[in-house]
């Protein structure tokens, strides 16, 4: 995925987002398409038509950062989406690909989750691949799927590609395209921290493919770093389940991210949860028993 490339696709759809009184400007007559015309936006950033509408076509990867803080005000973009404007608009250099080996969950990230039998627990790779889980995390995402094929990078599950095209996981969340959504906007910031990553632009181009969904969701550009928050589910064993998830990220550069589900105390879901991890406890003995 060029970076260059991917900045003038989040300019355009950014810019075709907002209407001229978003923004304070008159609107005279019928627009032939949706949004703020390109002179428009170069004038509320600053900047010449020209400049902004080469940084549209990719053909400048070099924008100073006050331009980009201008482009980024002039959009009115939040947070999320203002760092994600600068990751795209920085200049990279190209790195000679090397064959990097599997990822995999640190020891100590395994030791951390298993040593949590109550609480479910995913450890995430980069692009959203399952690097582990514990036993209850299993139980409660994809109990459908093999439990040590996170340890095979050949049949690895992957959460967002198991949310648009596995049958199970879709039927898992009551509200599955707020989820969805969720899943994008986290891929959309991984990519644009990536320049040359030949697997995440796989999975981009199978979803994009095989999912109506996904491709129209994607060429949205939603950009958001989902830390925490709620999921609702309907599991197939305990029903429904409304949960607190919060995301942590161990302090390197490996862009894993541990996955964690609670339930508020005394609540429903408490008890389902209970309920989930006693049934899988029964189960492990019975496996340990043959």
């Amino acid at each position: 995925m060029s970076n260059s490339s991917e900045l003038g696709e989040f300019l355009r759809v950014r810019r075709a987002a907002l209407q001229p009184e978003d923004v304070g400007l008159l609107n005279y007559g019928i627009r032939r398409v949706p949004g703020l015309r390109r002179e428009e936006l170069a004038m509320l950033a600053g900047v010449s038509n020209t400049y902004y509408t080469r940084l549209e076509q990719g053909q400048s990867t070099n924008a100073s950062e006050a331009v980009v803080d201008a482009i980024a005000r002039a959009l009115n973009l939040n947070s999320d989406e203002r760092a994600h404007l600068f990751n795209l608009a920085r200049p990279r250099t190209t790195k000679r690909r090397t064959l990097s080996k599997p990822d995999k969950a640190r020891p100590g990230t395994l030791r951390l989750i298993q040593s949590m039998a109550g609480t479910p627990a995913v450890v995430l790779g980069r692009r959203s691949e399952v690097l582990a889980w514990n036993r209850i995390g299993h139980r409660l995402v994809a109990g459908h799927v093999d439990f040590n094929s996170p340890g095979n990078p050949a049949i690895r599950p992957n959460m967002t590609k198991m949310l648009f095209l596995d049958q199970h996981t879709r039927e898992l969340y009551t509200r599955w395209r707020e989820e969805a959504t969720r899943a994008v906007s986290s891929l959309r910031l991984v990519a644009g921290n990536s320049t040359d990553d030949p697997e995440l632009a796989s999975l981009v181009g199978e979803l994009t493919m095989n999912s109506e969904e996904f491709a129209g969701m994607w060429a949205r550009h939603p950009v958001e770093n989902c830390m925490s928050g709620l999921k609702y589910m309907h599991h197939p064993e305990v029903g429904d389940l409304e949960l607190n998830f919060e995301v942590l990220t161990p302090p390197d550069d490996s862009g894993h991210r541990i996955l964690m589900y609670a339930a508020d105390p005394g609540s429903p879901a408490a008890e389902a949860l209970q309920l989930l991890a006693s049934t899988d406890a029964r189960v492990s003995e019975t496996e340990h028993a043959r």
